[in-house]
């Protein structure tokens, strides 16, 4: 008998502090710059001091990257840019510097955190602390098999769990949330099309290394099938997970509740962590209220999540890598925000009572006399 109880995330996760995000507001007000001339940048930084229960907003000093892996049996299918079960390669790339992540992360500074879930190939080949959580060797083809068994979608949600109080407990101050797959974004598409009620076309887009149109056939009709078995488990979102999702999505969906739990700020990345988050909500509501979308990837499914979410994307540059490459680019902007509030200078009172030097002279009162 399982004592995980999806339930408690809704007692568990409280809105951002109000009240401080209340005294932000009264604090920008009488900054030197008008209230609206920063843009988005002044509603970003009215968040963090919510976020952080703190005004004025301090800095974010210890952003960290974290990246969840697995392959999908779907990708078998023909419906990735890249060959089923070498998710693994792309891990080794992030993780000796090649890949855009790894630039951008390096060139801002950010560490890099990769957590295998469901890697197709020898844990013995990777490190201790990229393989230390895996659930399995790859995920189950999700239109003729459930991704996970149950017990397994519980472990791989307890895992996201652990790892996201890990990063709190050693004082990250915000996550930049990304996946390592291949045929994750046919696992997210399924289940956003699953919650949103919408037909799998609508939310079948060309992944990460566009695919041409026949492998976007192949993977329009891989998630109308994998459709078919996820609606009977709508109402649980555990068993949904295990039925079309995966070891990497059931964690990220755990890291993420967690971290709102924890009150630690998420910038979701593409499709993958747009679908979790979208789980996430189905779980505990206010959850959403912790993360911000970084970027407008460019695939329907993600726009349709974030929809659904109330979810604005920060930046809208199209990247569809993954690999929290898009929420990276921005980064900067939050940090900005961060920055802006915090030290803007506000206006000097004026003062009712007139100085002496703004006092008339005795021969200037016998003039006006």
């Amino acid at each position: 008998m399982s004592s995980l109880n999806l339930d408690d995330f809704t007692d568990l996760i409280e809105r951002p502090d109000g009240g401080m995000r209340r005294d932000a507001e009264a604090r920008r007000e009488r900054q030197i710059v008008p209230p609206g001339a920063l843009g988005r940048l002044d509603e970003l930084g009215e968040w963090l001091a919510a976020a952080q229960s703190a005004v004025p907003v301090r800095p974010i000093e210890r952003p960290k990257v974290v990246l969840f892996a697995g392959d999908h049996g779907i990708a078998e299918l023909g419906v990735s840019g890249r060959p089923a079960g070498s998710a693994a390669e792309l891990v080794r790339e992030v993780m000796e510097g090649g890949r855009p992540a790894s630039v951008l992360a390096r060139r801002l500074g950010v560490p890099v955190r990769v957590v295998d879930m469901a890697l197709d190939c020898d844990p013995e080949t990777l490190p201790a602390e990229v393989a230390g959580y895996r659930v399995r060797r790859g995920s189950g083809r999700i239109d003729i098999e459930d991704a996970l068994t149950p017990e397994e979608a519980e472990a791989a949600f307890r895992a996201g769990v652990a790892v996201a109080d890990e990063e709190a407990d050693s004082g990250t101050d915000l996550v930049v949330l990304g996946d390592v797959s291949v045929g994750g974004t046919t696992a997210a598409g399924t289940l956003i099309a699953a919650l949103c009620g919408t037909d799998a076309s609508v939310v079948t887009g060309r992944g990460g290394q566009a695919i041409d149109d026949l492998a976007w056939m192949r993977k329009c009709a891989a998630i109308r099938d994998a459709l078919r078995r996820a609606r009977p488990v709508l109402g649980d979102q555990l068993l949904l997970l295990a039925t079309v999702g995966g070891a990497d999505l059931a964690a990220l969906t755990g890291f993420l509740l967690q971290s709102a739990v924890r009150k630690m700020p998420v910038i979701l990345d593409g499709v993958v962590v747009a679908a979790c988050a979208l789980v996430g909500q189905r779980i505990a509501f206010r959850a959403p209220d912790w993360w911000l979308a970084g970027q407008n990837s460019g695939e329907p499914g993600q726009a349709k999540a974030l929809d659904r979410m109330a979810l604005e994307p920060l930046l809208d540059h199209g990247v569809t890598v993954g690999e929290g490459a898009g929420a990276l680019l921005a980064l900067p902007l939050v940090q900005a925000a961060a920055a802006l509030a915090a030290e803007l200078p506000e206006k000097p009172e004026v003062s009712e009572k007139p100085t002496d030097a703004e006092k008339p002279t005795d021969a200037e009162v016998l003039e006006k006399e």
